[in-house]
């Protein structure tokens, strides 16, 4: 074997990022398979190699009979019976082979013969290639599964190769492809060949056939990647998304919060009018997406969450983590959604359970039923629109919660809550009976 192969395998080293010793080795091997193939070739042999010149021998090894017998009785004491897949029967047990590692521990003991035959390149190059690229093709399995095994939750581009009613092939990079399942698309998205999508690495294992790579189109890590991507105060960490609660395809809620004075997390995530979600949109194809501020107090994140509909009151269980929502009647339908999605995704978001009620319905209940009067110690001050005192839990500092309508009773001389019918009876004509509240919480919805 000449020199010039043995540049062109370290060239091939180079370029495909394997160690040149792993090829060399991997010559040896085929050159001691191609040995074995010649007719008379000796039971046992070996392959040396000089890794500058290129040049090897084929040494015949003479084991002694004593050795030998000692050697194969281990072999098969090693060998453990084996059943059939197929039929279930008893597998008979191959002819021991004596493993080439214990041969080293009784060099003294072999005497080596060198059996190189001649006109051996042509049989030993068409082995040399086929062993050297199946161990080409292995290392570069195994160097693409340490690569992306720990990139999981980590946002990728890909290009869209086929699809089909079962998955989706996305190419990452040459020779690296992806597999999109059914259960990871989104309802309703179309994936064209040649077409760029992003998603998140949702698993990857090894198996026979090299690496397999799971993306997804539904993971809620897609959306917070996605604003990260997009917003750099996120990726900065002067802003944080502390939850995402998603229905693929259809609507989404975050919450962000700020860990830098002065810096807004709604805004930031909304960008000079509206341009970083609707990036966000646009990769989701119109997914419709509100950005809630992250509030310590329950009362108040739970009114923000259910936003663009206007919340009048919140009564908590913090024992039951459970929170009763009171809203004008005009804005029922608004905050519980279609088919209940503005209330699901705002108990997902909040980890609380929420339980809508308008204010007739409500009024009429604590009427017929009445609630228990609770301790008033630490609890907020505001006086509700039923007469009663409100059952969330005083800020620190303050005598009323957390929510904005409570917390503008201070230095007013009263503690009642005004309602909507208060606001109607004192308005002087049109123009002021048509002056509404804000939305609870001032969350940023992307209706685009």
């Amino acid at each position: 074997m000449s020199k010039e192969i043995v540049e062109a395998v370290r060239g091939l080293a180079a370029e495909k990022n394997i160690s040149p010793d792993k090829l060399m080795e991997a010559l040896e091997d085929a050159l001691l398979s191609a040995y074995k193939k010649t007719p008379g070739s000796a039971p046992y042999a070996k392959v040396e190699m000089d890794r500058d010149s290129g040049d090897f021998i084929v040494w015949e090894l003479k084991i002694p009979p004593e050795l030998e017998e000692q050697l194969l009785i281990e072999a098969t004491e090693d060998q453990e019976p084996t059943v059939d897949p197929e039929t279930g029967d008893m597998r008979e047990a191959p002819e021991p082979e004596i493993d080439m590692e214990k041969l080293k521990l009784y060099e003294d003991q072999i005497e080596v013969q060198d059996v190189t035959p001649h006109d051996f390149g042509r049989i030993a190059a068409q082995t040399a290639k086929q062993v050297i690229l199946q161990r080409i093709r292995e290392a570069e399995r195994d160097m693409m599964f340490e690569e992306y095994r720990d990139r999981i939750g980590e946002l990728i581009t890909g290009i869209v190769q086929q699809s089909d009613s079962r998955y989706t092939l996305v190419q990452l990079r040459e020779r690296v492809e992806a597999l999109l399942p059914k259960s990871e698309q989104v309802d309703g998205e179309r994936y064209d060949h040649s077409q760029r999508i992003k998603a998140v690495i949702k698993d990857v294992s090894n198996s026979t056939k090299g690496p397999s790579i799971i993306v997804s189109r539904r993971d809620p890590e897609l959306i917070k990647s996605l604003f990260e991507l997009e917003v750099p105060e996120i990726a900065d960490g002067l802003v944080e998304i502390t939850g995402v609660a998603r229905e693929p395809g259809y609507r989404s809620k975050i919450a962000v919060v700020s860990h830098v004075d002065g810096v807004d997390p709604v805004g930031a995530c909304v960008g000079p009018r509206g341009s970083r979600v609707r990036m966000v949109v646009s990769e989701l194809r119109g997914e419709k997406i509100d950005i809630i501020p992250y509030n310590d107090e329950p009362a108040r994140f739970v009114a923000k969450a259910l936003s663009p509909a206007r919340v009048r009151e919140v009564l908590v269980d913090d024992a039951g983590k459970q929170a009763t929502v009171i809203v004008p009647d005009d804005q029922l339908s608004l905050a519980i959604g279609r088919e209940g999605q503005n209330a699901r995704l705002a108990a997902r978001l909040t980890g609380w359970r929420i339980d809508i009620r308008s204010e007739t319905e409500f009024a009429a209940e604590e009427a017929e039923h009445g609630y228990e009067e609770e301790e008033l110690q630490g609890r907020c001050a505001a006086i509700l629109s039923n007469g009663r005192r409100c059952p969330n839990a005083a800020l620190a500092g303050s005598r009323y919660c957390g929510l904005e309508a409570h917390q503008a009773l201070a230095g007013t001389g009263s503690d009642r809550v005004r309602s909507d019918s208060d606001d109607a009876d004192e308005a002087d004509g049109p123009e002021d009976a048509g002056d509404a509240p804000a939305a609870a919480g001032g969350a940023a919805t992307d209706e685009s």
